[in-house]
């Protein structure tokens, strides 16, 4: 039997409770940020279909007095053509969608890497290709006409990759 002047002894209902009141901090918290940011996204297919929406609408909406009423007609039937096709795609594999956006997360994150590296190289003036030689300043040839003595582009190749 344990002994009650335990202070590290709990009874079961502690858990419970913790529980229930980590259960209540968190729906607070979800419930703060929804009243401040407003709704979470949703899937990525979610997003695809009201995107998908957004641009019917838009297009449909576009009354141009140059487009005929036959025109107009085919453009609202290619509208329901292009959902009628994109609906089966996005309700069978919701999943895929969830995972093209995680990949272009992935590879936006890579192509920011890249050219945050490289920026960083260009405002030091490091060029990972430059030969090695005279410093800028210095003549080569000691001819004062000479264009290759100590100009401003004499500094070596410009990395353009």
């Amino acid at each position: 039997m344990s002994d009650p002047s335990d202070p590290t002894e709990r009874p079961a209902a502690d858990s419970d409770a913790w529980a229930s009141a980590c259960a209540e901090d968190l729906e607070a918290e979800k419930a703060r940020r929804r009243a401040a940011y407003g709704p979470p996204p949703g899937s990525a297919a979610e997003e695809l279909r009201k995107l998908v929406d957004a641009v019917a609408d838009k297009v449909s909406a576009l009354q141009n007095p140059l487009f005929g009423m036959a025109a107009q007609g085919a453009v609202q039937q290619f509208i329901q053509q292009a959902k009628a096709a994109v609906e089966p795609v996005i309700e069978r594999n919701p999943d895929v969608f969830d995972h093209l956006a995680a990949a272009g997360g992935e590879l936006l994150a890579a192509y920011r890497s890249a050219v945050e590296s490289q920026e960083t190289r260009w405002t030091r003036g490091d060029t990972p290709d430059a030969a090695p030689g005279p410093a800028p300043d210095t003549k080569t040839s000691g001819d004062p006409t000479d264009p290759r003595d100590g100009g401003p582009a004499s500094g070596g190749p410009i990395d353009l990759d």
